[in-house]
């Protein structure tokens, strides 16, 4: 999932807000009776839960814990496809529909189902998400052939669309502001730790017992996350229910689609995404043949390497201060690339290392394209966020079966090839960006004059 940025303080449809005082009718004559009572105001800092106040530390754990659930479903295929291939006699293109499936349904659904919040609650819309996400986590190993089993992912995925954009705004709205961060902190640890525990499990698990116990004790893992979540988490005190406004969710969504730089940023997104969702894909069948050959639970222990994506994502702002935010793309970019290039060789470590340079430069590049998002977006940012998951997971999807694709065709080596092409595409779209900026400040000079 995308880092959450603090400026999205709430998924309301902006297009659907009382206009300003600038904008609002004057003169004399009644004024038009509004549609519906106006929203009530913001609740004071104070009312909010903060470190030392009762409730946050139950929030944070709760939300946490849900964070685990969501992710540890979501990829929980993804280490897993080499013995899926094997036990329905499926080619690497066809077993990561597993994973493709989850993701792009969680891309298609992920901004209706933040709309829906808005109507329902983000407690209820959470709650109900991880309930059938969980639920049919469980039937999930009891999937009869790969049709099944692409279909039960799928609608895991869908289900899984409601958790995060609720989990932001429900934050926004119950959090002072102060201590937002280090709310939002801790829930998108729990979704890389949940993706990275999923994953490990479901590899130890599936060496012994086979993918299906792996799946079933992943399953049972999102289980208990999803009590404690429903047993700790605060009822929400400063929501207001809005009413439903199709048409002006579609113009807020219509807005955003026309912004280049916004439409850039989902591309970077999609296309950084596009990359990691290959790579992890498929490196599990490359490990398990020759020259690696090995076993099904060291694969899984693999993605021990997501730590190092937390900490290049906690150091994109400094990055950014430094070098700017097409400068630290740049980094990441470089990082990436090299990673990609030293993953070819036939040596266990070079591809650990270059695996380890892969996710450092993803996790940077994903941060700050996704930060750059709430900046730029001026109004309706919980929107553009949402149309940024959308593309991020889209990428996920797209680079999961595509690389799986080019491996069944070329070998690792292809599999390379489209992250490569992925990564000159996002030098291109920033070079572009650069030579866009330089010349709307050459414009500025004479206007300024």
């Amino acid at each position: 999932m995308p880092p959450a940025s603090t400026g999205a303080s709430t998924l309301t449809v902006d297009a659907s807000a009382p206009s300003s005082p600038a904008s609002s009718p004057s003169g004399t004559g009644p004024a038009p009776a509004p549609a519906q009572a106006p929203a009530p105001p913001p609740p004071p800092a104070a009312e909010r839960l903060e470190p030392g106040r009762p409730g946050y530390r139950r929030m944070s754990f709760a939300l946490f814990a849900a964070g685990v659930a969501a992710f540890a479903l979501l990829y929980s295929t993804q280490a897993l496809l080499p013995a899926v291939s094997a036990d329905f006699g499926a080619s690497a293109g066809q077993a990561s529909w597993t994973v493709s499936a989850a993701t792009g349904a969680l891309a298609l659904c992920v901004l209706p189902l933040s709309a829906l919040s808005e109507r329902f609650g983000r407690r209820q819309m959470m709650t109900a998400s991880l309930l059938v996400a969980v639920a049919v986590g469980l039937l999930v190993p009891l999937a009869p052939s790969m049709g099944w089993l692409i279909a039960l992912r799928a609608l895991q995925g869908a289900a899984l669309a409601g958790l995060p954009a609720s989990a932001m705004a429900y934050l926004a709205e119950e959090v002072r502001p102060k201590a937002l961060i280090a709310a939002i902190g801790l829930f998108v640890a729990g979704n890389s730790i949940g993706g990275m525990s999923g994953r490990i499990l479901a590899g130890w698990v599936a060496q012994v017992w086979g993918w299906r116990a792996a799946l079933g004790a992943v399953g049972l893992l999102a289980l208990v996350c999803a009590l404690v979540f429903h047993l700790l988490i605060p009822r929400a005190r400063n929501f207001h229910p809005g009413s439903l406004n199709p048409r002006a969710l579609a113009g807020t969504v219509a807005g955003h689609l026309a912004d280049p730089l916004l439409v850039r940023l989902y591309a970077i997104g999609a296309l950084f995404m596009t990359v990691f969702g290959a790579v992890y894909t498929v490196i599990g069948y490359r490990l398990v043949e020759e020259p690696f050959s090995l076993p099904q639970g060291i694969i899984g222990s693999i993605f021990l390497i997501y730590l190092v994506g937390t900490v290049s994502s906690a150091a994109a702002g400094q990055l950014v201060a430094r070098l700017g935010r097409r400068g630290a793309l740049y980094l990441a970019v470089s990082t990436t690339t090299a990673g990609l290039l030293l993953s070819l060789a036939d040596r266990l470590a070079a591809v650990l290392l270059g695996l380890v340079l892969i996710t450092a430069g993803f996790f940077a590049g994903h941060a700050v394209a996704s930060s750059s998002v709430s900046r730029t977006a001026t109004t309706g940012r919980a929107q553009a966020s949402a149309l940024y998951q959308s593309a991020y997971y889209l990428g996920s999807s797209a680079g999961g079966t595509l690389g799986a694709v080019a491996f069944h065709a070329g070998g690792w080596a292809a599999t390379v090839a489209l992250g490569l092409l992925a990564v000159l595409c996002v030098v291109s779209i920033t070079l572009y960006g650069t030579r866009v900026a330089r010349a709307e400040r050459r414009a500025l000079v004479p206007a300024a004059r």
